[in-house]
Order: structure tokens, then C-alpha cells, then sequence
């Protein structure tokens, strides 16, 4: 039994009614899912620090919670992990043409705007027989909201749409008149469309800012 085939085995073990373990076995998707996005974040904070070990062990986390999600869909009779599995390397085939076809793909930047291209075509697939497709679909509503506005705003300049965030000068003034939730709301988007138009990431930039601002904190407490 390799690996993989051992860790699937065992979490079927902990969601067993009879055998499993309690916490296990009342857990579903719902309940999952902060623990998913937590992992992510762990993962993300081990690459951060340079700690490979933890890496190692991160990535192990969150493995689980693809293992986690799989085995409940299963007991459901939606789908497996073969299945979650198959469906990523299809995905992985469709979205690199230039690599498993005849496609040719220049350079990054060319690749990216080739991927946003596939994923509408994608999106539009998809719901032909729903509602039409909007360019904001697939979008995730879990997002970091800084990160979420960025990407919509993106998706909006994209598509041509004719709608656009205030601009920061505005939106400023119209905070420091109000200083209400939702002009501070419309600043911090207008921000994000600046990033989005700059070509910065904004989540990157207020995550080095707030690490500065902390160093310069704990230098302070330390003096």
C-alpha cells in the first residue's frame, strides 16, 4: 500500500460510524472548510519563514483537508478523491495546450492572459444552460476581501464592463467627510483598483506594510 492509499484508508477509518473517531464523524463540509482555508494560510506562512520542515508538515495539512472533503463527498455518493483527482489532471491538460499540444506560448505574461482566456471560455461552457455567464463568475467568495477586490476589479476592466470603483482621491474625500464602514469600504476599493491598474498586488503590499509596521512596534516595546 503506498502512501496516498494508506492516508485514504485511514481517514475512511476515522469517519467509520462505529469505529471512527467521535470529532471525525460529525465534522461535514461546512464545519471543514475554515480549517481548509487555515491550512492554506499555514502553508503559506511556513514558505514565508523559509522553514522547509514545517512546509513539509503544512502541506500534509492540507493535504488532509482535500483527503477530509473527498471522504465525506464519497459517503455521499458525489465523488471521490480519484475523482478530485482525475477532474485537476484534465484541468491541467486543458489549461497547458502549449505543453500537450500544438499551442505556442511566448513568455509569462502571455501564458496568464492565455489562462483567463481559457477560464471564461470555461465559465461560459458551463453555464450554457443556466443563466447566462457573467464575467465575475468563479470569483470566490472566500477570498481575502482585499484580494477578492482586486480580482474583480480585473475581471470588470477585462470584460470592458462600464462600471469603475471611485477613484482614491474621491473616495478618500468622501471618507473623511463620513468616516462611515461603507466609505472606508469604497476606499480600500479604490485602493485595490490602483494596485489592480499599477500591476502591484494589493494583499502583498499591505502584508509587507503590516510587517514593517510591526518590526518597527516590537522595536519600539523592546527599547
Amino acid at each position: 500500500m503506498d502512501a496516498l492509499d494508506r492516508l485514504l484508508v485511514i481517514m475512511a477509518r476515522l469517519r467509520d460510524p462505529e469505529r471512527g473517531c467521535p470529532w471525525d464523524v460529525e465534522q461535514s463540509f461546512e464545519t471543514i472548510a475554515p480549517h481548509t482555508v487555515e491550512e492554506a494560510y499555514e502553508v503559506d506562512d511556513a514558505i514565508r519563514r523559509g522553514d522547509r520542515e514545517a512546509l513539509r508538515e503544512e502541506l500534509g495539512d492540507l493535504l488532509l483537508q482535500v483527503v477530509f472533503h473527498a471522504q465525506m463527498a464519497s459517503e455521499q455518493g458525489l465523488f471521490d478523491f480519484r475523482a478530485v483527482a482525475e477532474t485537476l489532471a484534465d484541468k491541467l491538460v486543458r489549461r497547458h495546450p502549449h505543453v500537450f499540444g500544438d499551442a505556442e506560448v511566448k513568455s509569462a505574461e502571455e501564458q496568464l492572459r492565455h489562462w483567463e482566456d481559457l477560464k471564461a471560455q470555461e465559465r461560459a461552457a458551463k453555464h450554457a444552460a443556466e443563466a447566462p455567464p457573467s464575467a465575475l463568475d468563479g470569483v470566490a467568495l472566500g477570498l481575502p476581501a482585499l484580494l477578492r477586490a482586486q480580482k474583480l476589479v480585473r475581471r470588470v476592466e477585462r470584460a470592458d464592463l462600464a462600471c469603475a470603483p471611485p477613484a482614491p482621491d474621491a473616495a478618500w474625500a468622501a471618507h473623511r467627510a463620513s468616516a462611515s464602514a461603507e466609505s472606508l469600504g469604497a476606499l480600500l476599493l479604490a485602493l485595490a483598483a490602483e494596485a489592480s491598474r499599477a500591476g502591484l498586488d494589493a494583499e502583498r503590499a499591505l502584508r509587507e506594510a503590516s510587517a514593517a509596521f510591526e518590526r518597527a512596534a516590537r522595536a519600539v516595546e523592546t527599547r
